[in-house]
Order: structure tokens, then C-alpha cells, then sequence
């Protein structure tokens, strides 16, 4: 592949774990003392106010409503984040801010997978063994954990399938549409989902008598532009010029080491003995992922090797890409 593309997209996949390190921490104090579905709403609805807004500068606003790609791109926002951060947040709730980010671990596993299944990746022994070493650290890492709920593990265990399945749709479906365009889909089509489940699901705040709304709006408002939509923005440039099982196992299981200094922090939360020897094979792991040669497909399923989704020409204009 080409070494610049690589660079660029190992250079995303970084960023991706600078903002994905803050996002449990956060997630934790958001639901504090509200409803979760609430706050999913509110976080989605400032990310689909900023995708929004790029959009119209950028003029990527018909992408999402034309009649090749828009249904699939309100699959995306569907998946990607409706259903996710419905689970997410809701698992955040339940569960501490640790055992939060140990259990989105498991989604290399997925993603392993759904490329060999759906997108013809080949498995190698390589990265089955560095697969394996992952699991092994997220089940170690969660048996020395708490006492969060175990609904709150299975909502979380559960949320990285709603990823991968967003991501499918993409790779297989959406070629050649920018990635600061997927990144408006999964929130402004997102953001309309939650706010609909929010009202048919009763319009609760959960808020205390005497919580006010403003004083959580900075938080909120973080939470969505900055974790949750240039978050996904660096994503999708990310496996723009990875492919999918590299770029999600790179980002992922890196993101606990740098979210235990986050999580101690903002709450003085600290892993034990058993959460350190789960975080240090999940490195481990992903260590073997990282250095293993890129992904090739076993079947002619998707026609480049090297870019699932076409970046754009020119990265820093967003256009779409033929």
C-alpha cells in the first residue's frame, strides 16, 4: 500500500485513541444522575448541530438525502449510533468507568470476523494468536474488576457489534462517499432516531428537582462535538486508508492505557492487579495486530485492497472521491 496513506491513516488511528481516551471518564459523569437515553440524545443532537454546520460549509448536504445513498447512510446512523450509544450509554450508567472501556475491548474480535465473513480479509495465524491474546486480557481485565452491573456488561459487550455493522454497510455500500460525509450521516441521522425512541419511550430527563439542564450543557456539548463527532471523524479517516480489522484493533485495546490516567483523574478511579495484567496482554495484542502485514482479501469482494472507502483526493477538502 502506499506508505503515505499508511502514515496518515496510522496518524488518525492515533488521534482516534487520544479522544477515545477521555470518552468512558466523561460518558460516567454525563449519566450521573440522569437517564441515560437522555443523555444519548442530547450528546447526539450537539454532534448532528456540527455535522450540520460542516456539512453546509462544505456543501455535503445532498450526499445525505439522495436516492443512491441516503438509505444507507440513515443505516449508518442507525447503527453506528443510535442503537450504539443507546447500549453505551446506558452500560456507562451501569457500570465504572474501567470496566466501560474494558468491554468495548472485544470489538477487534468482531471486527476480525466480519472481515473475514463479509469483506473476504484473510485470517492469518498472526492475527488469530494476537486476537486470542486480546480476549484474554479483556476476560483477566474484567474478572479483577468491580462491582458494576453485569446488564451493564452485556450492554457494553454488545455495543461494538452495532459499530461493526455500521462499518459493513460502509465498506460495502458506500464507496466513494467522503468521510467527513459518513461522519454527518452517523449524526444527524442518528440524532433524529434517539430524539424519536426518547419521545416514544416517555421524554424522561431523570434529572434530580433542582439539577439544572445548564449546568450540564458544557459537559454535553463536549461530549458530542468534540468526543463523539471529530472522534468518528478521525475514525473514518482511519480505516479510509486502513483496513477494517487493522485500523479498529490498533485504536481499540490502545485506548485503556490511556484512559486509566483520564479515569483516575476525573473520578480516582484505579485499576487492580488483575485490570493492570488484562490492559497489558490486550497491548500485547494489539502490539502483534499493528505489526502484522496489512490485510488481502481472499475473495475479489471489494476492488482495492488498501481503501475500503475512497478518501478523498485531497484529505483536507472532504470531497467525495470517484
Amino acid at each position: 500500500m502506499d506508505p503515505r496513506a499508511e502514515r496518515l491513516g496510522l496518524a488518525f488511528a492515533g488521534l482516534c485513541v487520544l479522544n477515545g481516551a477521555l470518552f468512558p471518564a466523561v460518558a460516567k459523569l454525563t449519566t450521573a444522575g440522569a437517564d441515560a437515553l437522555f443523555v444519548t440524545m442530547v450528546t447526539t443532537l450537539f454532534g448532528g448541530g456540527a455535522a450540520f454546520v460542516f456539512l453546509a460549509l462544505r456543501g455535503g448536504l445532498g450526499t445525505l438525502v439522495d436516492a443512491r445513498n441516503g438509505p444507507r447512510l440513515a443505516a449508518v446512523g442507525l447503527l453506528g449510533t443510535a442503537l450504539a450509544y443507546g447500549l453505551f450509554f446506558e452500560g456507562a450508567r451501569r457500570s465504572s468507568a474501567l470496566d466501560t472501556v474494558l468491554c468495548l475491548q472485544v470489538e477487534p474480535l468482531y471486527a476480525l470476523l466480519v472481515a473475514w465473513l463479509f469483506l473476504g480479509h484473510r485470517l492469518t495465524l498472526r492475527r488469530l494468536a494476537a486476537a486470542a491474546v486480546i480476549g484474554l486480557g479483556i476476560v483477566l481485565a474484567l474478572a479483577g474488576g468491580g462491582d458494576s452491573d453485569p446488564a451493564g456488561i452485556a450492554l457494553l459487550l454488545a455495543t461494538p457489534l452495532c459499530w461493526q455493522a455500521s462499518h459493513l454497510v460502509t465498506l460495502r455500500g458506500l464507496r466513494g462517499v467522503a468521510p467527513m460525509v459518513l461522519t454527518g450521516a452517523r449524526y444527524l441521522y442518528g440524532s433524529l432516531f434517539i430524539a424519536a425512541w426518547w419521545v416514544l419511550r416517555g421524554a424522561e430527563t431523570g434529572l434530580a428537582p433542582g439539577d439544572s439542564l445548564a449546568g450540564r450543557l458544557p459537559l454535553l456539548a463536549f461530549q458530542g462535538v468534540v468526543l463523539c463527532f471529530v472522534g468518528t471523524a478521525f475514525w473514518y479517516q482511519a480505516i479510509a486508508r486502513l483496513d477494517l480489522a487493522r485500523a479498529t484493533a490498533i485504536v481499540v485495546p490502545s485506548i485503556p492505557m490511556a484512559s486509566v490516567l483520564a479515569t483516575f483523574v476525573l473520578l480516582g478511579e484505579a485499576p487492580g492487579p488483575r485490570q493492570w495484567a488484562g490492559i497489558a496482554l490486550t497491548a500485547g495484542g494489539v502490539l502483534a495486530f499493528v505489526t502484522a502485514p496489512h490485510a488481502v482479501e481472499r475473495r475479489e469482494r471489494i476492488p482495492a485492497p488498501t481503501a475500503p472507502i475512497a478518501a478523498p483526493a485531497d484529505p483536507a477538502e472532504g470531497s467525495d472521491a470517484a
